[in-house]
């Protein structure tokens, strides 16, 4: 738990070959064991402080040379245990006991992972410093519910600020990816306030849901297991790494259904592949490959298909490793400037994808895919 400058920090309770047996000397080498059972970084500056109790305690007043000026973490510790001036080795053992205590007694439970299954057709897991949110739908192709769309947006917010979560992956289970809207969505439960009322729900949701992951403080990687229709081709946008399979392929069907593009596809896509590009996808349907998607931008890597869970772990283990307010700050500056932007570019999609819902055309188109498919 205890890195970087934590390390020459805790030393063992034998120093010089002497073991004091007193009652304070028991205390203070019980809040050493103690200390090494924290489960939560208490920072560098509390770190700094218990070796410099640490160093106080067992040799007294500080007694090295001042180191030269950039060699900064030794002369941070130096200075800690020089600000301790005469202190005797008894006190620093008292204060270093409380100190101790202190930290142990504000750690609070890590917020528990949201089980799996409270959602249908969605896994959320918590492992290691990993958020992990897995469509399960299969034989669906991991189709989004409704109620799918909300648990993925509230496991965003509900961890944003989990400082036991450092990085977030969306990903789906089996050789689909996502097949974007579950149209039944459109066609079963219809509320008392019927399609007016319908779209309006849907508007709200969808809205939350992309302003779940533009708002996401964390990095958010996407990894693509396989084929994406729709909304989680548009959504790669929102993330900040995409890892796709070689198989995967991308594709935005919103003028067949009477739609029109979301997920902030109508400001992301044109600056992401260009004008020409992103209409071609946009307005005519066209399909591209997980080579065309890396070439164009929106996919950052690819790997094989029989590579591809291992490759992405090696990339998010590493990412979970690293220091989480460093890359929290990192992605914010990133995208400071963009982020007003998507979430006013959300509203507006938003907005006028309740009124096409509400249009014949889109009732018609969704209904005669229907029927196709039955």
């Amino acid at each position: 738990m205890l890195s970087l400058l934590s390390r020459s920090f805790v030393t063992p309770a034998r120093l010089g070959g002497i073991r004091c047996f007193s009652d304070i000397g028991s205390r203070f080498e019980a809040a050493q064991v103690k200390l090494n059972t924290l489960t939560e970084d208490p920072g560098n500056a509390a770190k700094l402080k218990i070796y410099g109790l640490f160093k106080q305690a067992n040799v007294g007043s500080c007694n090295i040379p001042k180191p030269g000026g950039f060699n900064f973490v030794a002369k941070a510790k130096y200075d800690v245990w020089k600000g301790l001036g005469d202190m005797t080795q008894d006190q620093a053992k008292e204060e270093y006991i409380a100190f101790v205590a202190e930290l142990a007694g504000s750690e609070e439970p890590a917020p528990a992972a949201a089980p799996a299954g409270t959602v249908a057709g969605l896994d959320v897991t918590t492992e290691a410093g990993v958020l992990t949110i897995r469509l399960n739908r299969p034989e669906k192709f991991n189709a989004l519910t409704w109620e799918m769309y909300t648990g993925i947006a509230d496991s965003l917010i509900a961890h944003a600020e989990d400082p036991s979560v450092k990085v977030a992956v969306l990903t789906g289970t089996g050789k689909w990816y996502c097949a974007g809207n579950d149209l039944s969505n459109f066609t079963k439960n219809m509320p008392a306030g019927g399609p007016q009322e319908m779209a309006l729900n849907g508007k709200n949701v969808l809205n939350h849901f992309c302003d779940a992951m533009i708002k996401f403080p964390k990095p958010l990687i996407a990894a693509v297991n396989g084929p994406a229709i729709g909304i989680p081709v548009t959504t790669l946008g929102l993330c900040d790494l995409v890892y796709c399979t070689d198989n995967a392929t991308f594709k935005t069907p919103f003028v067949s259904l009477g739609q029109s593009p979301e997920g902030c596809s109508s400001f992301i896509f044109p600056r992401t592949f260009g004008f020409a590009k992103a209409n071609e996808m946009l307005l005519t349907e066209r399909q591209i490959t997980a080579q065309e998607a890396c070439d164009g931008g929106l996919v950052t890597r690819i790997f094989s298909e029989d590579r591809f869970r291992d490759e992405v772990d090696k990339v998010v283990k590493h990412m979970a490793s690293l220091p989480p307010q460093s890359m929290r700050i990192s992605k914010g500056l990133i995208r400071h400037e963009l982020n007003e932007k998507l979430l006013e570019v959300n509203a507006r999609e938003c907005e006028v994808l309740r009124e096409r819902w509400l249009s014949d055309e889109c009732m018609t188109a969704i209904m005669n895919f229907m029927n196709r498919k039955k």
